[in-house]
C-alpha cells in the first residue's frame, strides 16, 4: 500500500514468519502442516500482489475465498475422526503462547488505522480489545503449563474470554472491509486486508489463532484432572 513507512509492513511480515514457528512447534514439528500452510499463504500473497482482492463490485465477491478454505479446513479437523486425532496431537502449551502474536498484529492494525487503512474502530482505540489476549497469553503459558499453578477451569475460561475477544474483531474486521457486506466505516473502510501482506491476516494468521484457540479448548475439556494438561512438554520452546 502507498505512503505507509516500511516498518508498518516489515512488522507484519516478522509477526506471520513467528505464527509458523510457534504453530510448527506446537505440532510437534509437523512438516506436513507447514508445508499446507506455507502453500495457503504463498497463493493467496500471489493473488494479492495482483490486485485480485481489490476488486470489490464483484459478484460473488471475492473477499470470501480469503477464508474459505482455512474455515473449512477447520471444520473438516474437528469433525473427522483424523481431525481430531491431529489436534489432540497438538502441544497446549505452546499453542497458547501463539497467542503472543495478538501484541504485534494490534500494534500493526493501530499503525494503519493512522495512515487511515483501517478503521479506527479496529483498533485498541475503538472496539478492539484483543491485545489483552496477546499480552495475558505469556501469563498464562507461564502460570499455567510451566509453574503448572492455575486450575484447568481458569484456562478454559481464559480460553473462551479470549475467543470472544477474536470474534469481535473478526466481525467487526469483516463487516468494515470495502465489499458487498460492509456495514460500518464508510469514512475509512478496512482496505489494508485487500492488500499484500496485510492479506495474509484473515487468510492466515485469524485462521492459525482460532484454531489453536478452538483445539486447546479440545484438549482441556478433555482433561479430567486439574493438572493432567501439564504432560506436554514445555522444555524447549
Amino acid at each position: 500500500m502507498e505512503n505507509l513507512p516500511f516498518y508498518i509492513p516489515v512488522v507484519f511480515g516478522l509477526t506471520v514468519l513467528l505464527t509458523l514457528f510457534l504453530f510448527y512447534r506446537a505440532t510437534n514439528k509437523s512438516g506436513s502442516a507447514l508445508l499446507l500452510i506455507i502453500g495457503w499463504l504463498i497463493l493467496q500473497s500471489i493473488l494479492s500482489l495482483q490486485g485480485f482482492y481489490t476488486v470489490t463490485n464483484t459478484r460473488p465477491p471475492r473477499l470470501p475465498l480469503m477464508i474459505l478454505f482455512p474455515f473449512a479446513l477447520i471444520v473438516f479437523l474437528f469433525f473427522t475422526k483424523k481431525g481430531r486425532s491431529f489436534i489432540d496431537s497438538l502441544d497446549p502449551a505452546r499453542l497458547t503462547l501463539l497467542h503472543v502474536i495478538r501484541v504485534p498484529v494490534e500494534l500493526v492494525l493501530w499503525g494503519l488505522s493512522v495512515y487511515k487503512a483501517v478503521p479506527l474502530l479496529m483498533t485498541f482505540e475503538g472496539r478492539n480489545f484483543d491485545i489483552l489476549s496477546g499480552l495475558t497469553a505469556p501469563l498464562i503459558f507461564y502460570w499455567g503449563y510451566v509453574q503448572k499453578r492455575i486450575p484447568r477451569q481458569i484456562l478454559l475460561l481464559w480460553n473462551f474470554i479470549t475467543l470472544g475477544l477474536l470474534v469481535n474483531i473478526l466481525i467487526n474486521g469483516v463487516l468494515s472491509a470495502q465489499s458487498p457486506f460492509q456495514q460500518f466505516a464508510f469514512d475509512q473502510p478496512n482496505r489494508a486486508i485487500l492488500y499484500f501482506p496485510f492479506s495474509l491476516l484473515p487468510a492466515g494468521l485469524v485462521p492459525l489463532v482460532l484454531f489453536s484457540q478452538l483445539a486447546t479448548i479440545r484438549v482441556l475439556l478433555k482433561t479430567n484432572t486439574r493438572h493432567e494438561h501439564t504432560r506436554y512438554g514445555v522444555d524447549s520452546i
